[in-house]
């Protein structure tokens, strides 16, 4: 599936600091089935949050997008041999990637979030979910990470073959609670008025956009834009639109960092950069 969009005014472009732009047009991809990032549109094409921000970051470039939706785990081989020039899949940000590639500093914090029935008394703690039934996409990170927690927390994990079907068994009764990331636990619960999101583990962890390690000017290019958009609002507002809330206070959605790619990960520069637009 291709997604395209063309220049309108070259005006946006100038307001972009930083290096100057090489390219008129971008090839970049994404995983199409990763709800609610990007997923197919019943009409054709793809739509989700991560869809939006690509669309954006061309906009204000003046470059047309090549969006391209395959399986992730092609992308980042694809993008080392060539085929893309950048990623806008959701890709966290590890010491092991970033001895690879080059990244970008973060733009959503990727944490781990449990959903509930709706009306359930508020949680604050994991050990309140001793002797409670949680549910997981089986194979998942979190299917391990519950696994690991399970005799320090006292709970029972029970794995499912999508994490629709683990929600399911919230909504039927079968499980106490469901695991998931945070912005896919937000989707759930925004489309479904029976759950509603519930205690917020943090992992500390990013996603950022990867390029190829020589591609230094492209990756503080699409930074530039990126922190104008954190700082304008307009990462806010996607936030709300795919997610049904606002991204948390001091989160890396709206937090610009000074210097280029994400602090305490090789790759990061130091360079004196202040973010503006």
């Amino acid at each position: 599936m291709l997604t395209r969009l063309f220049a309108t005014a070259a005006i946006t472009a100038a307001m972009i600091t930083g290096p100057a732009l090489a390219k008129d047009s971008y090839t970049v991809a994404l995983d199409g089935t990763f709800a609610p990032h990007a997923m197919p549109k019943l009409d054709g094409g793809i739509e989700g949050f991560n869809v939006d921000l690509a669309n954006e970051i061309g906009k204000r470039l003046g470059a047309e997008m090549n969006i391209v939706a395959t399986q992730f785990s092609g992308i980042l081989p694809g993008l080392q041999a060539g085929t893309y020039d950048f990623v806008v899949a959701p890709t966290t940000i590890t010491e092991e990637r970033a001895n690879n590639l080059l990244f970008s500093e973060g733009y959503l914090n990727t944490d781990f979030q449990f959903v509930v029935k709706a009306g359930t008394p508020e949680i604050t703690d994991l050990k309140e979910f001793k002797g409670k039934v949680i549910a997981v996409n089986k194979g998942s990170a979190y299917d391990s990470w519950a696994r690991e927690l399970a005799d320090e927390i006292g709970w029972t994990v029970e794995s499912f073959g999508s994490n629709t079907d683990a929600v399911q068994a919230v909504i039927s009764g079968r499980a106490f609670a469901n695991v998931a990331g945070n912005t896919v636990s937000a989707w759930a619960a925004k489309k479904n008025p029976n759950i509603e999101t519930s205690f917020l583990y943090s992992t500390g962890k990013v996603w950022g956009m990867p390029v190829r390690k020589e591609d230094t000017e492209l990756r503080d290019t699409v930074e530039n834009v990126i922190e104008c958009m954190k700082i304008d609002g307009t990462i806010a507002a996607m936030h709300e639109k795919w997610f049904g809330m606002p991204p948390a206070e001091g989160s890396v959605a709206l937090t610009p960092l000074p210097g280029h790619g994400q602090p305490g990960f090789d790759g990061y520069a130091e360079d004196g950069h202040t973010p503006g637009c």
